[in-house]
């Protein structure tokens, strides 16, 4: 039987970075894979594919052109799903190269097969063709990430009723869509067919949308979402779907409301995916998600095993996860780490973007702690002038006594590369003046973190 310091179970973002993040200490590793081929949800249908898929679109339909040629500009006329599917196959073939280059050059063993625990310290893989081979280890990081929910009362026929991963198989752009679900996955896709002019409805049984998102820039987004045609409705049950022998989607609401349409999409939520792995076996036990609770050092129950990534629940980022992965391995052999969890920016990629990083202003208020406020419209700086942006909102939180900056939350074109600014000077405890006396490269989007450190200015000053 093999020994190993670190074995990881899937090689999502979380699971590669455990395992490099091992082998550059000079420890054993290997990743256990279940596909053929590495990279884990991330990789395969979710983070890669989605977000090229949404690029592809914005190109295609000339959304980025439309503020000033006009909401009727396109790059090409009639798109299809193979224009969308063909740059997807090439990222994703690009990006699973990388991975597997990264592994290797580290010196990582991929173990391809399905993993189950006999004991907390062993764990069977079961290969392709029914072989079985078992491994040692010191250390186990588990990082298998999530599937879709599929409630009972959807009749999923993978064609015109689909999870979010079926959305990366379909043979025709839909011309109406409904879209159950609005979390984070819901409102990415709704947007990014939105913007290929499909009529969208997003239906959720919560009344509100991203609550983790300050309330301006949730009030911002909604308000380009309505503009766009795109129908909210929650606080609505689904009371059933079904398809016609039109072959379109018949969903009844328990209002009554009724909604036809070509495409039906549902995004309630993921389950993470441990219901083979018998976790019983190492002395664990997942939630009614699928999903194991940890330590803030990502320590399970059992305290040699780990698990990070969607596994762990949220924010479930393929950028956050990779860096539980590294933390993870890092305390597993005793390795000092400066990383502060409350400096990871979150990214939702849709139509138009939105990222934060630190406090919403709602936190803030519960914990007591007095502030000011600044905001920055896009279009109030001279490149959202060029590039005909009329939407987009950043906001800026400060402490009122030592002027340093709490929260940087922003929705827009840019948003999830524009954070950045914030989130470094939040990391080295950056204050107002910082930003007011900051010169930024002119004209660009960064010049709002002035415009909107002005805007605090004024308050504080007054």
């Amino acid at each position: 039987m093999e020994t190993f310091d670190l074995l990881v179970i899937g090689s999502g973002p979380g699971g590669q970075r455990a395992a490099i993040q091992a082998a550059k200490l000079g420890k054993r590793a290997a990743v256990i894979e279940r596909r053929e081929i590495v990279g884990g949800v991330t990789a395969h249908t979710g983070t890669i594919p989605s977000k090229t898929l949404r690029e592809a679109v914005l190109y295609l339909c000339g959304w980025r052109e439309k503020g000033i040629y006009g909401r009727s500009h396109r790059v090409k006329a009639d798109i299809t799903a193979e224009d969308l599917l063909e740059r997807l196959h090439i990222t994703v073939r690009h990006e699973i190269e990388i991975i597997q280059h990264q592994l290797s050059r580290n010196g990582v063993r991929v173990i391809s097969g399905l993993a189950r625990f006999l004991d907390p310290h062993t764990v069977q893989v079961t290969s392709a063709t029914g072989q079985t081979a078992e491994y040692h280890a010191h250390h186990v990081v588990i990082a298998t990430g999530t599937v879709p929910h599929r409630p009972a009362n959807i009749p999923f026929d993978e064609e015109t009723i689909i999870d979010s991963d079926g959305l990366l198989h379909i043979r025709k752009v839909p011309r109406s869509m409904v879209v159950i679900g609005a979390g984070v996955i819901g409102v990415e896709y709704a947007t990014i067919f939105s913007a290929l002019d499909a009529r969208i409805t997003l239906v959720d049984a919560r009344n509100t949308i991203l609550d983790f998102v300050d309330a301006d820039i949730v009030d911002e987004f909604r308000h380009d979402l309505q503009s766009r045609g795109i129908q909210l409705r929650l606080g609505e049950d689904v009371q059933s779907v079904e398809k016609c022998p039109d072959g379109k989607v018949l969903t009844t609401l328990k209002s009554g409301k009724k909604i036809r349409s070509d495409l039906l999409m549902a995004a309630s939520g993921r389950m993470g995916a441990t219901a083979d792995l018998d976790l019983a076996r190492a002395g664990l036990a997942a939630d009614d998600r699928g999903r194991l609770t940890v330590e803030p050092t990502y320590q399970t129950a059992v305290p040699h095993i780990y698990a990070v990534g969607d596994v762990i629940g949220f924010p479930a980022l393929a950028s956050t996860s990779a860096e539980q992965g590294r933390l993870a391995a890092c305390h597993a052999f005793a390795a000092s780490t400066d990383s502060s969890p409350e400096h990871f920016p979150l990214g939702i990629y849709a139509v138009p973007e939105i990222s934060i990083v630190g406090k919403t202003e709602n936190q803030l208020r519960k914990e007591g702690i007095a502030y000011e406020t600044g905001v920055a419209r896009l279009r109030e700086t001279a490149r959202g002038q060029i590039q005909g942006v009329q939407e987009g909102l950043l906001k800026l939180l400060f402490d009122l006594k030592d002027h340093k900056l709490l929260g940087a939350h922003i929705v827009g074109e840019g948003a999830t590369e524009l954070i950045h600014i914030g989130q470094a000077v939040m990391a080295h405890g950056g204050t107002l003046e910082y930003f007011v006396g900051a010169v930024f490269n002119y004209p660009t989007f960064a010049e709002a973190y002035k415009i909107a450190a002005l805007d605090a200015w004024n308050r504080v000053r007054a």
